[in-house]
């Protein structure tokens, strides 16, 4: 008899998660899924996806989540819906703390995610999905011979915005200060682009539009002289930076710079036992393939870990 509750607890129902699920299932371990909110992540908040193989026609991000969450729960595995509230490791089984209770794991997946930061401005929100977008490997195709906008200044807001070129008609680059922060490769290339028009000292103060038709305009005031101006634009795509999903936990593991868990190749943390996929580990790509990959490997690399540990 196992001295825990769970094989494996996953922290996430992103796509990330809901594969870890479904591999650790398809191996026959006692595993339960941790999700506070709804199963599925950012890709729940993406109106359309149609970069994920598979699907030529491309799939609402409401149905690709369902299906991973059906596929997996076919296979055994248990979905709660529960906020996790900190993560203590131990030396034969971790206790995973909910806000009522705790259960304890012979391996834990840590697959909670990123978020990408907002402007928080009106319409930012209403137009997410429907204008307003976060990826430009997502969404760019979408804008083919479309006027848009692009917010921010560092390397994946220049990068992107090179990567957006290829189908937008027009893209207003709109950055608060009087000078890019991305590498200057990047500054040479957008600036001698001739598709792209960049407007200096200037931030976004509404995104306009309707539900019919979606975005429509942004509003911008010029941060030095205080002149408000607006564009007429159909998509408005937002690089100021992400955000990983890690302030629950208490300084266990090692992060880069920006707060994202480093992992090894099989996606193993510093602690045994405890592993790490998706969009808050430390990774060049943040898409729901690489997402995918990411939650298979972590549950095949968590299967030999108890194998090996603990001789099932």
């Amino acid at each position: 008899m196992t001295p825990w509750d769970y094989d494996i607890v996953i922290i996430g129902a992103g796509p990330a998660g809901l594969t870890a699920g479904l591999y650790a299932g398809r191996a026959r371990l006692k595993t339960l899924l941790l999700e506070k909110l709804i199963h599925g992540g950012q890709v729940m908040t993406t109106d359309f996806v149609e970069n994920y193989p598979g699907f030529p026609e491309g799939i609402s991000g409401f149905d690709l989540s369902d299906r991973m969450r059906q596929q997996a729960e076919r296979f055994g595995l248990t979905f709660q819906t529960a906020e996790v509230k900190a993560l203590e490791p131990g030396p034969t089984r971790h206790r995973v703390i909910l806000e009522e209770g705790e259960f304890t794991a012979g391996a834990v997946i840590i697959a909670t995610g990123a978020r990408y930061k907002h402007l928080e401005v009106p319409g930012e929100d209403a137009f997410a999905g429907k204008g307003v977008s976060y990826c430009a490997t997502c969404d760019g195709a979408l804008y083919k011979n479309q006027e848009i906008a692009v917010v921010g200044g560092g390397d994946t807001a220049l990068t992107d915005t090179i990567f957006l070129s290829r189908f937008a008609s027009r893209i207003h680059l709109i950055h608060r200060r009087d000078a890019l922060r991305g590498e200057k490769i990047l500054q040479e290339q957008v600036l001698a682009n001739e598709k792209v028009q960049v407007h200096w000292d200037s931030v976004v103060d509404e995104i306009q539009g309707s539900q019919g038709q979606g975005v429509e305009a942004v509003r911008l005031n010029n941060v030095k002289t205080g002149e408000p101006s607006t564009l007429p634009v159909t998509g408005v795509f937002i690089f100021i930076g992400v955000i990983p999903n890690t302030g629950w936990l208490k300084g266990y593991f090692p992060t880069d710079d920006w707060g994202f868990i480093i992992t090894d190749a099989n996606m193993a943390t510093s602690i045994p036992g405890i592993f790490a996929a998706g969009d808050v580990r430390a990774k060049l790509l943040r898409q729901i393939t690489t997402a995918v990959g990411d939650g298979a490997i972590a549950a095949f690399a968590a299967e030999h870990y108890l194998e090996e540990h603990y001789r099932r």
